[in-house]
């Protein structure tokens, strides 16, 4: 396939994509709503742990060779901390809503960008410095501190919205000298002992028809990582990753069509603001890479 052709297929996977991963997040907030979120997440996990196990073992060569990696403890570190950013950002979903919490979760780009000198000791330069923090400024519009109208609940959407972005620049540090199968590999077993360990002592007896919404679950979970693998394995991801905000407008429908939620005006122009700002971040740092 041409390289245009690469890129056409990669941004169709990437809409697609964030389609699946936005049906995951209303399935996420309607299970949370009538079973504890550990025991949700962790029925998730292990789904995602069996299809993660099988993937990266068939791109590895073997389960021993997906999981061989020079830092463990970065590995682990990763998995841990994204198993317990998706509990709280769906404990954000029930609190707080689809709608909000994602129009406060779009500006983990910026964050990523904010973080990555000190965490990685990457050069920021001033344009994204400014991009930053016009971005910040559109975070501050979504929850309009100060006026009476701010939720205490938007400090949990804000804490997830860190630790994705703090989970972000790990995966990058571990890509320098572990192939992306191997981090695969340790994301899903690792999340997936934490939350057996966790949401054990928490299980319910679900209902049959909830049975079939936690399949759904499970495999739009495994959906979205595939066809995500596929979109970043056709076309380059400074061309996909603008295209990643679609969440946040799917994920919105979602909040408003079947959940009744508000689209109120504060919050379309602070996402228009973030969005705006992230993909202007991500494009200067492709831009950068190159």
């Amino acid at each position: 396939m041409s390289t245009e052709q690469n890129t056409r297929l990669g941004i169709a996977l990437m809409v697609a994509t964030c389609l699946v991963f936005a049906v995951q997040d209303g399935l996420s907030r309607h299970l949370a709503a009538e079973y504890n979120v550990f025991m949700v997440v962790m029925i998730r996990y292990w789904f995602f742990a069996a299809f993660v196990t099988t993937v990266a073992a068939r791109r590895a060569g073997s389960l021993r060779a997906a999981a061989a990696t020079a830092q463990p403890l970065l590995q682990i570190t990763r998995g841990l901390l994204l198993a317990a950013e998706i509990c709280v950002m769906v404990t954000s979903f029930v609190l707080l809503g689809l709608v909000e919490s994602l129009a406060v979760f779009g500006g983990y780009p910026l964050l990523v960008a904010a973080l990555s000198g000190p965490v990685l000791g990457e050069k920021v330069g001033p344009r994204r410095w400014t991009a930053i923090g016009i971005g910040f400024f559109g975070l501050l519009v979504i929850l309009k501190p100060g006026f009476g109208v701010f939720s205490p609940y938007a400090l949990i959407a804000l804490t997830a919205t860190f630790m994705f972005a703090l989970y972000s620049l790990l995966t990058r540090k571990a890509a320098r000298r572990d192939k992306a199968s191997t981090s695969f590999f340790w994301t899903g077993t690792t999340g997936a002992v934490l939350m057996t360990a966790v949401g054990a002592f928490y299980w319910q007896p679900m209902l049959p028809a909830d049975w079939g919404w936690m399949a759904a679950l499970c495999v739009t979970g495994a959906l979205g990582h595939y066809m995500l693998i596929r979109c970043y394995e056709v076309a380059e991801a400074s061309a996909v990753q603008p295209f990643s905000y679609l969440h946040l407008a799917f994920g919105s429908m979602l909040g408003v069509l079947v959940f009744g939620e508000a689209l109120r005006a504060n919050v379309v122009i602070g996402m228009a603001i973030v969005v705006s700002a992230g993909i202007f971040t991500l494009l200067r740092e492709a831009r950068q890479s190159r």
